[in-house]
């Protein structure tokens, strides 16, 4: 179908300001506009929300605990950037309406950004949040035993190879994964990339530049931890619903990785939405579909939480 009209307007608006690529910028340039440009998105206020920094591989890491009332379960998210920009604030008010419609605690994950810290550094600091939460979640009013883990983007790759790290550790034990637009190859060439190269937010230039400053080792883009399609065996996995959108160039990797748990008897549900582009589920408090998405996921989560 069409690009929505009211995705639209905003893609207009923004090209209207003449911003420098993302490609000709430093990193710290990057966070620096990625944050000036974010548009102001007031969260919906939960019962308790906490700010807290954690033991982790690379020093401490700080999270924010989102803590509804009569909380189930818990949610540990990572949020999206590229591995490069994005941080608690970044994500403070979808994790809010989350939380809330989900029933379930929600930790928010601060972990270290390249290209200072290079791959696994992100993936081991989204484990070992993983593992804390696992061991605090009575602390945190929630069932140990009902344990989620997802992330948009970049974050929804760091909840694919945490899920990944947990089977392969044997622990902690993860109930469900919610996958929001991951990024799970750093194959350029795919339709979805080729359709949605420039024009709708992110772009296959971009990747490449995110992809550089977290992976530069082509080598090193084959293993599971930074490509978790191209994992050998994806079967143990935690039951996952996977988001994609119509004009994101990570469409069809996203897609493909759904296909996969599928055939390695994952249970799985994907929802492709139409007319939308990547980031829509953090700009719910403007697109009404990024809240039909929040909503449908709280829907998962609430249910397989609850189970």
């Amino acid at each position: 179908m069409p690009l929505d009209p009211l995705v639209r307007s905003l893609l207009d608006l923004a090209a209207a300001q003449n911003t420098a690529p993302l490609t000709s910028m430093t990193p710290a340039q990057a966070r620096e506009m990625f944050e000036k440009l974010r548009l102001p998105m007031p969260g919906d206020p939960v019962a308790k929300v906490e700010d807290r920094r954690i033991p982790g591989p690379g020093g401490e890491i700080p999270l924010r605990i989102y803590q509804p009332e009569n909380a189930r379960g818990v949610l540990v998210y990572f949020h999206g950037g590229g591995w490069v920009i994005g941080s608690l604030d970044s994500h403070d008010a979808p994790l809010r309406s989350l939380a809330n419609a989900a029933g379930c605690s929600v930790v928010s994950v601060d972990y270290r950004l390249a290209p200072e810290h290079r791959h696994p550094a992100a993936a081991e600091d989204c484990y070992a949040a993983t593992c804390w939460v696992a061991d605090n979640a009575r602390s945190l009013g929630a069932d140990p035993d009902a344990l989620a883990i997802g992330g948009d983007s970049a974050g929804g790759n760091l909840a694919a190879v945490a899920a990944l790290l947990a089977r392969e550790r044997r622990g902690p034990r993860i109930r469900y994964q919610l996958l929001v637009y991951p990024v799970t190859d750093h194959d350029f060439e795919r339709a979805s990339y080729r359709e949605n190269a420039e024009g709708y937010f992110l772009g296959r230039e971009d990747m490449r530049w995110f992809w550089n400053h977290y992976v530069p080792s082509q080598t090193d883009r084959n293993l599971f931890t930074a490509s978790p399609l191209r994992a050998r065996d994806l079967s143990g996995l935690p039951p996952a619903h996977l988001i994609s959108a119509e004009f994101d160039p990570l469409r069809d990797e996203g897609e493909a990785y759904a296909a996969r748990l599928r055939e390695a008897g994952v249970p799985i549900s994907l929802t492709r939405y139409d007319g939308m582009i990547h980031g829509f589920f953090s700009m719910a408090a403007i697109i009404p579909r990024g809240r039909d998405a929040i909503l449908e996921a709280a829907g998962k989560l609430r249910a397989a939480l609850a189970s």
